[in-house]
């Protein structure tokens, strides 16, 4: 994702962070302008108070308190959560994990601290080979709760290439109270 918008604005550079080694490397080695860091998203960010101007949290879990902090004073959150038809077809057909009908109240009370600028759903339809689609179910929830075994059993059984929906939320939100001064947790 970090790769995309970093071709789309070349003044960009970007660091991802994440708990995952491999995916770390990945990350690492995907655009010039991009770096990676190990960092919980739980614990406090290895980045400066007010040093960044937008923070991406795409899927991912969010530290509403961290993100104040980092973000620079006009700096902006933009989240990314899957919507209930969201790869539906797999869903379905391998039994997935669903998303939580009480999704965007929880990200709703978790980012009461911040003004919702924009939110839109974004919905299309992608091709996934079957090798494709066993990787979508392994890197989301279901894949911490499943054998890959049994999820490329089920997926063997759909359509190659199978047509998946793809539908989320894209939300933009800015802090509604100034970011802290300190650096209290981050780096110096």
């Amino acid at each position: 994702y970090l790769s995309r918008i970093l071709d789309a604005r070349p003044t960009l550079s970007g660091l991802v962070l994440d708990t995952s080694k491999p995916a770390l490397k990945r990350a690492a080695r995907s655009h010039e302008r991009a770096a990676a860091a190990a960092a919980d998203a739980w614990s406090a960010l290895p980045l400066r108070a007010g040093s960044v101007d937008v923070v991406l949290s795409i899927f991912a879990p969010r530290n509403p308190g961290e993100t104040v902090r980092v973000l620079a004073p006009e700096g902006l959150l933009v989240v990314v959560t899957p919507t209930s038809r969201h790869l539906a077809e797999l869903v379905d057909a391998v039994g997935l994990v669903r998303v939580d009908e009480r999704k965007e109240e929880r990200l709703a009370q978790q980012l009461r601290d911040f003004d919702t600028i924009a939110s839109d759903v974004l919905e299309y339809t992608v091709p996934l080979g079957r090798d494709e689609a066993i990787d979508d179910v392994l890197m989301g929830p279901s894949g911490h709760h499943a054998d890959a075994r049994v999820i490329a059993a089920a997926i063997s059984s759909l359509p190659d290439p199978l047509r998946a929906t793809v539908s989320v939320v894209v939300s933009v939100h800015r802090p509604r109270r100034p970011a802290p001064a300190s650096d209290v947790g981050g780096a110096r």
